[in-house]
């Protein structure tokens, strides 16, 4: 009534269950507001949208997550989402990918997170920040402590933002996993995996870590091993859509050897062959006992 604006109806039956849930006694409840929702007819939120949503939930004691992706919430929206994260203190998820939000909006969430200590897990996947909003996130990972995990894959990130995050990485101690997927870099120099090398020798805390399409070859799963002889926290590694070659798996099968941490390895989508595919399976049949899943689809 205040902004005079339209109902949404699937906002609205939302909110609906929401109030039955409450009724029940249910706590800890993650309401979730998906774009790509068959429940409903197709009725997509929009920033405007998150203004009510904001009102509703700012002092709601019953909610503890919030997923609104694939909705066109945008940077008004994202204005409201962190207004949100500023008021609301038992937020502890927060999905917002493949929203439209721009660098702008990314620069509203990530300085609205230099006082939020509540938040656990945000995804901003799919939203184009670029390098400018990615330097904020970068600059939030300085001062936050209570982010854990965050992912900024399919965000445009620049080599700047990836090696600022990197680069912060190494003396923050909470983050445990985040997503890097699918920057926009230039060069052959593979900047940004020399410091993700770096970064992996000096932190001990990331548990997971996704570097898809990043343009990795030989020279950079080079640095990436040569930082998992002595990283003994990271158990899920991500370096799938690269061009890792078989001269590459003869390092990641050295490693392997030593490594008991990693669980979790994804290599799908790179230029392996079959001397790359023996030089592994020979490592994990004779040597490694600790990697419990491999992803190995190739073309």
């Amino acid at each position: 009534m205040e902004k005079s604006q339209k109902i949404n109806l699937f906002i609205l039956h939302i909110l609906q269950e929401l109030d039955e849930e409450i009724e029940k006694g249910s706590e800890g409840i993650t309401l979730n507001i998906a774009g790509n929702s068959r429940l409903m007819p197709e009725e997509r939120v929009t920033g405007e949208d998150f203004w009510i949503l904001f009102r509703i939930l700012k002092k709601n004691p019953y909610i503890n997550g919030l997923d609104v992706r694939y909705n066109f919430i945008s940077d008004v929206g994202a204005y409201y989402a962190a207004r949100l994260l500023q008021k609301q203190h038992n937020l502890i998820y927060l999905n917002l990918m493949f929203n439209d939000i721009g660098p702008e909006g990314g620069e509203l969430i990530a300085k609205a997170l230099h006082k939020n200590a509540t938040l656990k897990y945000l995804r901003m996947t799919g939203n184009k920040i670029e390098n400018k909003g990615g330097m904020f996130f970068a600059a939030m990972l300085q001062i936050n402590s209570s982010l854990e995990k965050l992912d900024l894959g399919d965000c445009d990130l620049g080599m700047q933002s990836v090696i600022a995050l990197a680069t912060v990485l190494t003396q923050n101690q909470t983050i445990k996993g985040i997503n890097l997927n699918r920057p926009i870099l230039y060069g052959e120099q593979e900047e940004s995996t020399v410091h993700l090398g770096h970064m992996l020798k000096e932190n001990h805390c990331l548990v997971e870590l996704h570097v898809c399409k990043h343009n990795i070859k030989n020279c950079g799963i080079k640095q990436l091993c040569d930082a998992l002889y002595l990283n003994r926290s990271l158990r899920y590694l991500d370096v799938s859509c690269n061009k890792i070659t078989r001269d590459g798996m003869v390092c990641l099968a050295d490693v392997l050897k030593s490594n008991t941490t990693l669980e979790v390895l994804d290599l799908s989508f790179n230029r392996i062959e079959n001397a790359g595919t023996k030089y592994l399976s020979e490592t994990l049949a004779s040597h490694n006992r600790s990697l419990r899943a491999l992803v190995w689809f190739y073309i």
